[in-house]
Order: structure tokens, then sequence, then C-alpha cells
């Protein structure tokens, strides 16, 4: 066993210490061991947790699967480390570019499939697979290794465009949305986890960061281009434009994630406890989505969906009280890090994908704008997150304390949307500000919430850990978009449906009255505010653990 660092390996310790305990000071310096830093000799037997090896660069002897630990000081250089980032911001730019590029050709492939009434299972089938799908990515990632799955991921993503794109009928264009979320829901996920693999925590909340950069990207083209795209060549193009992405985005991780440290463990796959979770999620992603849209809240279908994905959520509960290795293990569900920091960043994404959904309709009933200048007036939103992230980032590699950040941010995007609800019809300019404001905050929250999820869970649980907190994301995004589309729907009679405006009975937001539009947004902003609010609450309850990494901040 070593200590913190090579110089104390002479220090006193204690022959009685666990691992990660305090066993001594040299120089007036205290001494830990850590587990995940040790180097065993040759005649000595591996043990749980040792590090056994990193490969050097472009060595792929070693499988995917091989019973390795990344050390917390990665070995790469940094030009590997810039090639294998690169890579993952392509893929990362391929998912994200396929979620904001589908909401314009919408109304152009309901007119060309004749189809309007089923329209919206274009964005549910995605929703649906993307969301079930990522904490498997994550557990097998931690089994077979993360290039592997990285590669099945895009390769199925891929695949599910080309079906897309060649869909002879509606239903057909469902399945090819399906076998895409298949593989997208596996992408960011697996991300965050290769990032993990190769950068220290207290380096990290930079490079997670920039990850935000092709959200950005995709957020201010994909709209645009899936627009030009459909009005003046074919809808089918929006899909065909990931074929060539997703081919170049499968030769990058290829060549790159070869140099990867293997963090492969003897890991088993609980099949029957991840079906058992995909399962419950389904039901419960469909009542979302169908409740107020499709079906009355209070309705035997809603209410059958939730019971049934409440029954299978109970099973799943005990699947893993009585199976050897749950799917998802029990100590990282009960790591308080890992609670809180998915509470807070759920509030905090949920927030502003449900005002990302819910802004545009407010420019264009509020302010007049038409939808061409909604959508340009939601740019700097948009935009905004990166600046707050890239800021939070530099705090995390730089300071012992980082927290203080996101509490700001909270507390800067809890203000302005709390103004937008007290006087909602404030002039254009002034919206815009305080909604890029708010974002700008939120943004901040980002790296935080998963560079100290990551930080705070055992290496070889980084996988799982990463995949189960998008997934929880996820659900509470989807459920934050309801109750803003309930919000609407029941003074409007229309919600925004992620890219489809509903409406119930025609010209229902045309009809209301400016007055009543007014109100109808006061209250979602007023939500807005309330989901924060609860996302500040539980960062301040997270712990904040020091980051592990090369050096000490200096401040």
């Amino acid at each position: 066993m070593s200590a913190l660092s090579p110089d104390d390996s002479d220090a006193p310790r204690r022959s009685d210490a666990r691992p990660g305990e305090f066993v001594g000071d040299k120089g007036g310096q205290d001494v830990v061991e850590y587990p995940e830093q040790v180097a065993p000799s040759a005649d000595d037997p591996p043990l749980p947790g040792d590090l056994i090896s990193v490969p050097a660069a472009g060595d792929s002897s070693l499988g995917d699967a091989s019973h390795t630990d990344v050390p917390d000081e990665p070995s790469m250089s940094h030009a590997e480390v810039r090639r294998i980032f690169i890579g993952l911001m392509l893929a990362i730019f391929v998912a994200a570019l396929n979620q904001t590029i589908i909401a314009s050709p919408l109304p152009t492939i309901g007119r060309a499939f004749g189809d309007f009434e089923n329209l919206s299972w274009v964005v549910t089938a995605y929703l649906l697979t993307s969301t079930a799908v990522a904490p498997l990515y994550g557990k097998l990632s931690d089994i077979h290794g993360r290039r592997v799955m990285m590669l099945v991921a895009l390769g199925m993503f891929t695949f599910g465009s080309v079906v897309s794109a060649v869909a002879p009928n509606l239903w057909v264009l469902v399945i090819g949305r399906a076998l895409q979320g298949v593989g997208g829901g596996g992408l960011l996920p697996l991300a965050q986890t290769i990032i993990a693999d190769i950068i220290s925590p207290r380096q990290r909340g930079s490079y997670q960061a920039y990850i935000g950069i092709a959200w950005v990207s995709a957020g201010v083209s994909g709209p645009l281009l899936g627009g030009i795209l459909s009005e003046h060549l074919h809808w089918s193009l929006v899909f065909w434009v990931n074929v060539p992405l997703g081919l170049g985005a499968i030769w990058m991780a290829d060549r790159t994630l070869r140099t990867l440290p293997k963090v492969g463990r003897a890991h088993q796959l609980d099949l029957i406890g991840a079906l058992l979770l995909m399962a419950a999620a389904v039901p419960l992603l469909l009542a979302l989505t169908w409740g107020g849209a499709r079906y009355p809240w209070i309705s035997p279908m809603i209410s059958g969906l939730v019971m049934l994905s409440l029954l299978l959520s109970l099973v799943f509960g005990w699947r893993m009280t009585q199976t050897r290795e749950p799917f998802l293990p029990l100590p990282v569900l009960a790591n308080p890090v890992m609670r809180m920091s998915t509470l807070s960043g759920s509030a905090a994404l949920g927030t502003a994908i449900g005002v990302t959904i819910m802004v545009p309709l407010y420019f264009e009933t509020v302010h007049g704008l038409s939808a061409s200048m909604a959508g340009l007036a939601l740019v700097p939103m948009v935009a905004m997150s990166t600046p707050g992230s890239l800021l939070s980032g530099q705090v995390m590699t730089h300071m012992r304390r980082y927290k203080w950040v996101p509490l700001i941010g909270f507390t800067i995007a809890i203000a302005a949307f709390a103004g937008l609800a007290w006087q909602p019809d404030t002039a254009l300019w002034v919206a815009v500000t305080a909604l890029a404001v708010a974002n700008l905050g939120i943004g901040s929250v980002y790296p935080v919430c998963t560079v100290s999820m990551q930080n705070a869970v055992e290496r070889h649980e980084v996988g799982i850990a990463t995949g189960a907190t998008n997934f929880f994301r996820s659900l509470g995004s989807a459920l934050i978009v309801a109750v803003m589309g309930a919000i609407v729907l029941a003074h409007l009679g229309s919600t925004p449906e992620r890219g489809l405006t509903k409406l119930n009975g025609a010209g229902a937001v045309a009809s209301a009255s400016r007055d009543n539009l007014v109100a109808t947004f006061g209250y979602v902003f007023l939500t807005a505010a309330g989901f924060l609010v609860l996302g500040l609450i539980a960062m301040a309850l997270m712990q904040e653990r020091p980051l592990r990494g090369p050096a000490e901040p200096t401040v």
C-alpha cells in the first residue's frame, strides 16, 4: 500500500489502518492510504481495488474488460487526452444535434405521412429508449470497457438514423427513432465516464464544462438546419446528416479510445434488475408525456401507467435486496453525495429544459414575435449556460471550496425567474436578459454535480453511477416539463410538447386574452423558481468533499 505521495513511503503508519484512513504523518503532513493508488509487487497476488496496469498509448493487447483501476493522477499525456476529448466532443455533438434538429421538420413529416395524430411518437420513442438504457450503458461499460460500449452506442445510433431516413411510413420512422434512442442514450453517460477515467476530479470540472459547447452549438444550429433541410430539400436529410457524423465519431472513437486506461472489473450484470428498471421507467415517462396532452391527468390510462410504474419499481427494489450484485449497487444509491447531486442536477437540468420548451410560446404570445424571431430571442438563454459551466469548472480546479459557485448560480437564477413571475409582461430586452442570466446561473450547477458524484463513488462504480445519474435526471426533467405543460394546458388549453404545439380546441392560444397569457407564463416562471429552490436546498445539503487531483489548490 502506498501513501498519499511517493515521498511519504517511509512515514510512520499504523499496522491496523484501513484503506482511506489516517495512518501517520511526515514532516507535519498527514499521510492517508487509498486503495486505488496501490501498485502491488510482481510477487503479490492482485487484490480488489489494486492498480494492475495502465497500457501505454496504442497498446491494445489488453481487452476492454481487463481488470484494472484508473489512478487518480492519470498517466496519459496531454496530447492523448486532447485526442480522446475531441472524439468525445464529436460524439456528444451528434447526440445533441439529433435532439434539436428534429423540432423544425415535424410539421413537414406530419404532412408527408398524412398523420398528425401520432406525430408526437417521433419524439416520445426517442425519449423512452434513451432514458431507459442510460444506466445499462454505465453498467456494461464497467464490465466490458468504455471503448466497446461507445462503439456500440454510436453504431446503434447511426443504424437508427438510416432506418428513420428511409422510413416509408410514420411507424417505421418511430421504430427508427427508438433505435436512435437506444444508441443515443449511452453517448452522454459514456462520454462523462471516459472523462472521469482520464482526468482527475480536480481538473475534471473544466473538461465537463467544455461539453456545454457541443450542446450550445447543437442547440443553436439544430433548429435552423432542420428547418432549412426540411423546407427546401427533404425531411429525411435531418436523419441522413447523422450518418456521416456518426461514422466519423465511430472512426475517431475506435482510434482514440484504444489508449484508454482499462477499467473493467469482475462485475456481474443483473439482467433481471436491468429489465425491471427499464420497464418501470417506460410507463412513468408515458404518463408524464401523455398526461394533459393525450389523456386527462385524472384518467384511467394515466393512473394505470403510474400504478404500473410504481409496482415495477417496488419489484425492482425487492430484486436489489435479493441479488448478490444488484444492477444499481446499494452503496451507490446510499451515497449522500450521489443523492444530493442527482437531485440538485435534476432540478437544474429539468428547469432549463422546461423553460426552453415554454419560452418560444411566451415570446410569440406575450411579446408578439414570429416563430423565427422567437427562436432567435432564445439564443442568448441557450448560449449563456456554457460560461456558467466554464466558471464553475475553473473554480473546481483552482480552489478548495467549490460549492459556492452553484449556490450563487442557483440564487441568481431564482431571482431572475422570480422577477419574470412578478412581471412577465416586462420589456422584451429585459425578459431576454433575465432568461440569459438565469441560464448562466443554472449552467454553473452541472460540472459540480457531475464531478462531485464521480469523486464520491468507488472507481469501479463510476460508470453505473454516471449512467444512473443521467437516468434520474431524465426522469426529473420529464416531470418538470410535464408540470409546466400542465400549467399552460390548464390556462390556455394548449401545451408545447418537445417541439410540437398541441392545441385542444382551434385557436386556443390565439383566442386567449393577453392578460390570461401574461398570468399563465407568470405561473410558469414561478414554477421554475420553485424547482430551483429545491435544487438550491439539495446543493446546500450536499457534502463538499475534497477533490482528488495531482496538486492541491492554493486558495
